[in-house]
């Protein structure tokens, strides 16, 4: 196991590594530099008089790599770690993280094309349905997941399944990144730079998701086609599948899908505000 001194840290602040993880390593990890950036500059400003914490700031004085997951050979997946985080009075603030960075939802609502314009009605939204191991499911019902790619072009396994079901290929100039649209800068009301992005679990890891909306009106028979055959049901040995559900059912048909009660959430803000 070794040790290094974080840069641009006061106090100093030493960090412990694994036997498997080098200092390069570590801070090439995107999650990392963005965890410490973010952290960082939440704690300075504490020098506000106007400050909760002003009289007694806290401050960042370890952080302790506990344990490393690899993909694909030494690309960094996750890394659990412990962040000493107390004021000169040795009160402490809880620090056991699990660093895994952002990710993004989509958010497809199809709607039949003879349905009047700026309704609600005949409104669809695409669900997968995949195992989630970490929830103890095999079957869980969510928003689709994935990543911007460098194309600009939504993509991973649930782009492909859409893509492979539908026919549908989502650029980004078709997509609405409707956090972004909702959510007020924390700089402005805070000071701090966290993400304009949902947090899902901020009491134990960083994981942030920006929720992209796409709407599309599409012929009643094609999306008749699409009710039928995107039930959910899944062949034998198939690991993800899709599912299409009403609009007005989707805060039941998804919620315990933290990224689905948030893109239903946002969306109806919006539109009751008249901004989507």
């Amino acid at each position: 196991m070794s040790t290094f001194t974080l840069s641009n840290s006061t106090p100093e602040v030493p960090v412990n590594l694994t036997k498997d993880l080098s200092k390069d390593q570590l801070l090439s990890f995107t999650a990392f530099k963005s965890w410490v950036f973010t952290l960082q500059h939440s704690l300075s400003t504490q020098q506000s008089k106007d400050h909760t914490f002003h009289s007694s700031p806290y401050k960042l004085r370890k952080i302790d790599i506990q344990s490393v997951d690899f993909f694909g050979g030494e690309r960094i997946g996750f890394i659990k770690l412990k962040a000493e985080v107390s004021n000169d009075d040795g009160e402490k603030l809880p620090g056991s993280v699990f660093l895994r960075g952002g990710s993004v939802g989509l958010m497809v609502i199809l709607q039949a094309d003879d349905a009047p314009k700026d309704s609600e009605t005949d409104k669809y939204v695409i669900l997968t349905l995949q195992p989630r191991i970490p929830a103890g499911s095999l079957s869980f019902a969510e928003l689709p997941a994935g990543m911007i790619d460098d194309s600009g072009t939504f993509s991973g396994a649930a782009a492909k399944e859409i893509q492979e079901e539908t026919g549908l290929e989502i650029p980004q100039d078709q997509l609405t990144d409707i956090t972004k649209l909702a959510l007020p800068s924390t700089e402005d009301a805070t000071g701090e730079k966290l993400q304009q992005a949902t947090y899902p679990s901020p009491g134990g890891c960083d994981e942030f998701i920006p929720i992209f909306l796409h709407q599309k009106r599409v012929p009643r028979n094609q999306l008749k086609d699409w009710q039928g055959k995107l039930t959910g049901l899944r062949d034998e040995g198939e690991k993800i599948t899709l599912k299409l559900v009403p609009l007005k059912d989707l805060w039941k048909e998804g919620g315990r899908d933290g990224k689905t009660l948030a893109g239903w959430a946002l969306y109806e803000g919006l539109r009751k505000e008249g901004k989507i």
